[in-house]
């Protein structure tokens, strides 16, 4: 008798195909891994954006940062600088960059948090668009005045400008600039009239000030510093929370007279939004280590800044408080850039 093997299969073996075919239905439904699960990373150079021209405090955070990742990453990272509209031009790029881990963003208090505050139609949006890796930097600001204004500190400055209101001024080197906005929280804490004089940069604003033409200056420690060394310029406080490592002998405005200022520019390493998390964590640990050293700590000090790192969640953080303390204060002076 013939039997019909096509009807005939063991229990067993239906069992084995059912889970050979299940195995092969799961990975095939799997997603595709990141390049980086299997590509060391990384193999080819780094682009590191500067939205800002060449020369400035930015850019020369910027390359310090480049040169420090390039030695320990072992591929050239190279400072592309995209200057133009406040930032947002370089920005924009990177938010609109692929996610590989090969394209970065030197990213600033200005561009990632007062700026869009002040104009919402910019092309990205801080928090959406970028995975944010590492904070480097803090630059404290410093509150100039001229040798004659019969103030010596925040206090009686304050004291001051109530009983004179709107006839003392301060200048910026623009509207919507850093040092302007950073001169809004004064008022806006304070309380006093003082007039906003917007210059084209700080030099001119700084000369205009040392002939006694205008009576404050909120800049740069390094702008104003060899004028307060000879006696050509007062400083009446620091913008920071803390007092600066170059003059730990000023005061910060916030323990001089205004409690709860803190006027902080800062700077940190941003990459687009979906960028690998172990890319993220790798930049972080070696910037981390980078910003620990002497040199880098020196050269930061050189032109008025001082290391400050952090997490990736941290900077998150950061931002997130930020954006809620400039927040009121650019509402409170209704400062709009569209």
């Amino acid at each position: 008798m013939i039997m019909n093997i096509e009807r005939v299969s063991h229990p067993r073996m239906r069992t084995v195909s059912a889970s050979a075919t299940a195995c092969l239905l799961a990975t095939l439904c799997l997603p595709a891994l990141p390049s980086f699960a299997t590509t060391p990373y990384p193999t080819k150079p780094v682009r590191l954006v500067i939205p800002f021209p060449p020369g400035g405090s930015t850019d020369f955070v910027g390359r310090i940062i480049a040169q420090k990742l390039s030695e320990s990453l072992g591929q050239q990272v190279i400072a592309d600088n995209r200057g133009g509209a406040g930032a947002a031009i370089g920005t924009a790029i990177v938010a609109r960059a692929i996610p590989d881990g090969y394209t970065l963003l030197l990213g600033s208090s200005s561009g990632l948090v007062t700026n869009p505050l002040m104009n919402p139609k910019l092309p990205y949006d801080p928090f959406k668009d970028f995975d944010p890796i590492i904070r480097l930097n803090r630059n404290a600001q410093a509150l100039a005045a001229t040798p004659t204004l019969p103030a010596s500190n925040v206090k009686e400055l304050i004291a001051l400008a109530k009983a004179r209101p709107g006839k003392l001024n301060i200048a910026s080197p623009g509207i919507g600039s850093s040092n302007h906005v950073g001169a809004e929280m004064f008022k806006y804490l304070s309380g006093v009239d003082i007039v906003h004089v917007p210059y084209k940069g700080s030099g001119a604003a700084t000369l205009d000030l040392m002939a006694g033409n205008i009576q404050l200056q909120l800049t740069s420690l390094p702008t104003v510093m060899p004028h307060y060394k000879t006696g050509k310029l007062k400083i009446l406080g620091v913008g920071s929370a803390q007092r600066s490592a170059l003059l730990p002998e000023v005061p910060t405005i916030a323990e001089s007279g205004l409690p709860g200022y803190d006027d902080t520019v800062w700077f940190g390493l941003f990459a687009p939004k979906g960028t690998s998390a172990g890319v993220v964590s790798r930049i972080n640990e070696l910037a981390t280590s980078a910003l620990a050293t002497t040199e880098v700590t020196q050269r930061f000090l050189s032109q008025g800044a001082e290391p400050f790192p952090s997490t990736p969640a941290e900077l998150t953080q950061y931002m997130r408080t930020e954006h809620e303390r400039w927040g009121r204060v650019i509402k409170a002076a209704k400062i709009r850039l569209e």
